[in-house]
């Protein structure tokens, strides 16, 4: 458990600091994927999830 919120908190950093260093940057990148279509950002986020699943899965294996 105590893995999950060391995870979720690193998650929480990384995003953080796109809206700390460059908040404009942000905002375009908001702009950008609004435009996208749905299917993109869906496999995006499944490849984001694979991806992630992978990093961990090598790390603990």
């Amino acid at each position: 458990m105590s893995d999950l919120l060391v995870a979720v908190g690193l998650v929480l950093v990384i995003e953080g600091l796109l809206w700390a260093l460059s908040p404009s940057f942000g905002r375009k990148m908001l702009e950008a994927l609004s435009d996208m279509p749905e299917q993109t950002l869906r496999m995006s986020g499944m490849t984001a999830i694979a991806v992630g699943v992978a990093i961990v899965w090598l790390v603990r294996g």
